[in-house]
């Protein structure tokens, strides 16, 4: 495969959606986990801060992948994907995802807790190796101008999984709503998770037989990013970047929210809105399709269209995206209607998305302090109104993970890789934080653990402000980029 060429101008469609079938995947995984919480906890009679330890094993097994990863480019003196490439990084990740999943088997057989988390840490640490590899993949496969946008269009493909996949997961582990069954039982969560991993076999083989590019030019992409490429800076690593440094404590930070938020919800509704474990799937859906409306929305500006049309798609994308989810919800036997209003919430979304203007460094400032203020809202409120807080959430996270991964990894030229490696690190804050509200739920109560996530967006506020100036110093404006033509 050769070498991507100079011009990015355009997006390379054909090998993009290839490579976002894996987005998928991360995703659908990923917001399953959720469902399997409160089944773990009711069947192997855990606490809520044990029961989150799903999560810790999940997001850590990210850590452990970026580190490995890490040592081996240390060992052979060269940076691993540069080395296999990046097409054949994305096979082998997924073909040690598909070997986590065989655990579940004889994790049912046997009942054990300790089998069931070590098989969801080795598809963990497939995916560190995909993210790896993936994440820079779609920032280059056209204008990087645009990179942030395509980005945020596969986090969006990454939310679709993360919709449906507490819908399918739930109706393998609970049969339908109808059925009116309220047990599931640990040998019911084998067969779904043998049948993922038949799938990651599959898109592994369509992934090595895809046009997907297997060599990329990094120190092309930092030349093309940069607004005055002589105030580039080139250093000996990726460590001595003070973007890249901050956008790790950001990227650990931001995950940590997105996913405590989310795993600390079915204790939340069954406490204080009296949803039991088997209806809470709806709710966990709508959360996931929140990042899917959000990113939806914000994947606009990678569209090769004029500024009006976007203006358009910008208002259509997200309902469409909420559309998805009521058709799915409804297709899966759920009464969705009492989820109608929260259009309005998507609303004020759309307001935040306008406002940015398409360009990183604004759009996480704006969407982290609107996650501020929905954790205060969900906080002071109760009943539904809290709950919808704490749900939109996922809105306002929805597309911080494109702009703190852009962000930190601009103008890294040759150390893009190791740099993208160490913020696949810090995806085990979604384990940790989670763990730690968890923890929190248990002294204070699940309601104002919710305290934990209003910490984690001050932080982010905070790498937005600090960001600007740092990235200007380098020659990087994205004022500048964005009204180049991104939004």
């Amino acid at each position: 495969m050769p070498q991507t060429t100079n011009n990015h101008q355009a997006t390379k469609w054909s090998q993009f959606g290839t490579l976002i079938t894996v987005f998928f995947f991360w995703g659908f995984v990923a917001a399953s986990n959720d469902i399997l919480i409160p089944v773990f906890k009711k069947a192997f009679d855990l606490s809520q801060g044990q029961s989150q330890l799903v999560s810790v094993a999940f997001y850590v097994a990210y850590t452990v992948g970026s580190l490995i990863y890490f040592g081996i480019s240390k060992f052979i003196g060269t940076d691993l994907l540069n080395k296999i490439g990046y097409k054949n990084g994305i096979a082998v990740g997924l073909i040690i995802s598909a070997l986590g999943t065989l655990l579940f088997y004889p994790a049912a057989n046997n009942a054990s807790f300790t089998l069931m988390i070590s098989g969801l840490f080795i598809v963990g640490l497939g995916f560190s190796l995909q993210q790896i590899a993936a994440n820079p993949l779609a920032i280059v496969m056209g204008d990087p101008k645009t990179g942030a946008q395509r980005l945020t269009m596969a986090g969006g493909v990454n939310n679709f999984g993360t919709t449906i996949g507490p819908l399918l997961v739930s109706f393998a582990i609970f049969g339908s709503v109808s059925s009116g069954t309220t047990e599931a039982s640990i040998e019911s969560v084998k067969i779904p998770y043998l049948i993922l991993g038949l799938a990651f076999l599959l898109v592994a083989v369509f992934i090595k037989f895809s046009s997907v590019p297997n060599k990329i030019d990094l120190e092309e992409v930092a030349r093309e990013e940069a607004v005055e490429g002589d105030k580039l800076i080139h250093k000996k690593s990726a460590f001595h970047y003070p973007q890249l440094i901050m956008g790790m404590i950001a990227i650990f930070i931001y995950v940590g929210v997105e996913v405590s938020t989310a795993s600390n919800l079915p204790a939340y509704l069954e406490q204080y809105l009296s949803v039991p474990t088997e209806k809470v799937a709806p709710y966990i859906s709508l959360y996931w399709a929140s990042l899917m409306i959000g990113r939806w929305t914000g994947a606009v500006g990678a569209f090769d269209v004029n500024a009006g049309t976007k203006k358009m798609l910008s208002f259509f994308m997200p309902y469409l995206a909420f559309g998805v989810f009521l058709l799915v919800n409804t297709i899966a036997n759920h009464d969705v209607s009492a989820f109608y209003i929260y259009a309005v919430v998507i609303a004020v979304m759309i307001v935040c998305d306008i406002m940015s203007k398409g360009n990183p460094v604004r759009m996480l400032l704006i969407f982290s302090s609107a996650g501020i203020a929905a954790l205060v809202v969900g906080m002071m409120s109760s009943g539904i109104v809290s709950a919808y807080a704490f749900i939109s959430v996922g809105l306002f996270c929805s597309t911080l993970w494109p702009c703190i991964f852009t962000i930190a990894v601009a103008g890294l030229g040759k150390h893009t890789n190791q740099g993208s490696s160490l913020l696949i690190m810090m995806i085990m804050g979604g384990g940790i934080v989670s763990w730690l509200q968890g923890v929190l739920a248990d002294k204070i109560g699940i309601h104002y653990s919710y305290i934990v996530g209003v910490l984690c967006f001050a932080y982010l506020v905070f790498y937005a402000l600090r960001a600007k100036s740092i990235l200007k110093a380098q020659g990087i404006d994205f004022d500048k980029l964005a009204s180049g033509g991104s939004h």
